[in-house]
């Protein structure tokens, strides 16, 4: 009796696989491309809304603090420097955390997410300025809606492909996993420096601290994984800011110091 339904041939299932898997390219590419335009039209009170479901989860793990007093009050000092449309109807503030992680982050609803671990690396109030500014680059940019979006945008795509439902299950998780673990493209990055060098030398007339976080870390890339597994490498960007502040023909200047509270003695490069 003949066989009516084969097994089929492993070139069969190669090309089976190639084609299920061209599939799944062209709708991950489509669908980036649908959500770099549909970013652009969310409102920000949609932002916000997003904010007050996953804030709340940050600020958990977050406390009321000296430290997190001043850091808003710096905050504050770099908003002042930000044209209005991007101010308008944002209110920008900084959750302080106190866990070791080397990192800062951009939560939806106009927050930014500091680790205690980063902070205790810093050395002046340029340099957290420069840090400030640049997540405020990232908001200024939506950046942080950009790689939220994309996350989930995929994870339906492919859920809708394979029918696991458990993918979709598991969103709010993905959310807020994606949000402190954000992988932002190199130039979305270089922009947010450039971004956050234009707010240092409007604060202070001047760009000093603007590199140093980045050189006081390259050295030691291996232990500051926290950081350097969703940044770029600190050398790229030391030598890109340093042509940057040439072109920019931007000033260098005094360091001005830290507040005693975000001053700490034990300063080291912590790993989880």
């Amino acid at each position: 009796m003949s066989d009516r339904n084969p097994s089929p041939t492993n070139r069969q299932l190669l090309i089976i696989l190639g084609i299920f898997t061209a599939i799944i390219v062209i709708m991950i590419s489509f669908v980036s491309l649908l959500v770099d335009w549909a970013i652009t039209q969310i409102p920000i009170s949609w932002e916000q809304k997003l904010g007050a479901l996953v804030v709340p989860v940050y600020e958990q793990k977050a406390k009321d603090s000296p430290q997190q007093e001043i850091l808003n009050s710096l905050l504050d000092r770099l908003e002042s420097k930000l044209d209005n449309k991007l101010t308008e109807k944002r209110d920008y503030r900084v959750i302080y955390i106190p866990e070791k992680n080397v990192n800062a982050f951009a939560i939806p609803g106009d927050v930014i997410g500091i680790f205690e671990g980063l902070v205790k690396e810093v050395k002046s109030e340029n340099e957290l300025m420069m840090i400030l500014g640049h997540e405020l680059g990232h908001f200024a940019n939506r950046d942080h809606l950009r790689s939220l979006g994309k996350t989930l945008a995929i994870r339906v795509a492919i859920a809708s492909i394979s029918g696991d439902n458990a993918t979709l299950a598991n969103t709010v998780g993905v959310v807020i996993e994606n949000i402190s673990n954000a992988r932002y493209s190199q130039s979305q990055e270089y922009q947010a420096d450039e971004f956050g060098l234009m707010l240092l030398n409007k604060t202070y007339g001047h760009v000093t601290g603007a590199t140093d976080f980045f050189k006081n870390l390259k050295e030691q890339e291996k232990l500051s994984w926290d950081f350097f597994s969703s940044h770029p490498a600190g050398e790229k960007r030391v030598k890109r800011l340093e042509k940057l502040i040439k072109q920019k023909q931007y000033k260098l200047g005094e360091y001005s110091d830290l507040e005693p509270n975000l001053q700490f003695s034990d300063r080291e490069i912590f790993r989880n």
